[in-house]
């Protein structure tokens, strides 16, 4: 196999040292030729001079985070997020960003109704479509993995995902994060079925043992997930695209963020 896909730093793995045009900046320092911001380090910066930054620093924006989180108590909610999409899908049309990344939320606070949860995803998706598609920008769709089902994501495996690609048609894809995916026993099958509906891949690892379900990612090699076959995977179905590593980690948070990216391009050399 060869050599992996271009760089791309999303800055919530220094989220906590870096304000955005740092990031940007350490990106380019470092020779990574990739950022994919999320929307609140872009709202700190301001949009405009977010994408004057990232353009005057010579980087590509492989994704921007995020969007979706549809489901909500009430039509006041549904419409609040359905408005707020909007705004992020001209937030990533002005970025240049290669896909609008798409999280499906949890379900609303006191709620045990799934279906419904995934019903309003379902809705919500197909309220910002024809936006999306009119902007030119990518939704990709990221299942999360299921212990996120009742807080963070009623889409929950690559399957489901491809379900909702293959109603909505033109403007959904993937974003294929390893994370989230490399347990599913049916990977591969759905990996194939993507194809080229794969917008994004996100690269981090799963540690044993593991003492955060969310925010206790490892570095690239220091798991035990097979990055370079889910890699081999995704590109056997289409994808040429960059890797993005995200890295929620409260350790590597605490991290000289030099030493970080210094790390990751190791990694990105040598276990992606």
């Amino acid at each position: 196999m060869g050599a992996p896909g271009p760089l791309s730093l999303n800055t919530a793995t220094v989220r906590d040292q870096w304000n955005l045009a740092q990031a940007i900046e350490g990106c380019a320092r470092h020779g990574i030729p990739g950022i994919s911001p999320w929307r609140d380090k872009v709202a700190e910066l301001g949009l405009a001079q977010s994408a004057k930054h990232i353009r005057d620093a010579g980087l590509f924006v492989s994704g921007l985070c995020r969007g979706g989180m549809f489901p909500a108590a009430d039509a006041a909610g549904r419409r609040a997020a359905i408005e707020d999409n909007l705004r992020a899908i001209e937030e990533a049309q002005l970025l240049g960003a290669q896909c609008l990344v798409v999280l499906g939320g949890g379900l609303p606070p006191g709620s045990k109704d799934l279906p419904g949860a995934r019903a309003m995803f379902h809705d919500g998706l197909a309220a910002v479509l024809p936006a999306a598609r009119a902007a030119g920008v990518t939704i990709a769709l990221e299942p999360l993995h299921p212990m996120t089902c009742a807080d963070r994501s009623v889409l929950s495996t690559l399957g489901q995902a491809l379900d909702l690609c293959d109603e909505f048609g033109a403007g959904v894809g993937i974003a294929l994060d390893v994370y989230h995916v490399w347990w599913d026993p049916e990977l591969a099958q759905q990996v194939a079925r993507a194809g080229k509906r794969i917008a994004a891949f996100h690269v981090c690892d799963w540690l044993v043992p593991t003492t955060d379900l969310v925010f206790d990612r490892g570095m690239p090699g220091d798991g035990v997930i097979d990055i370079p076959a889910i890699r081999a995977m995704a590109e056997a179905a289409g994808y040429a695209g960059p890797c993005e590593l995200e890295l929620l980690s409260h350790h590597w948070w605490k991290q000289d963020p030099e030493a970080v990216l210094t790390r990751a391009k190791a990694a990105h050399a040598t276990s992606c």
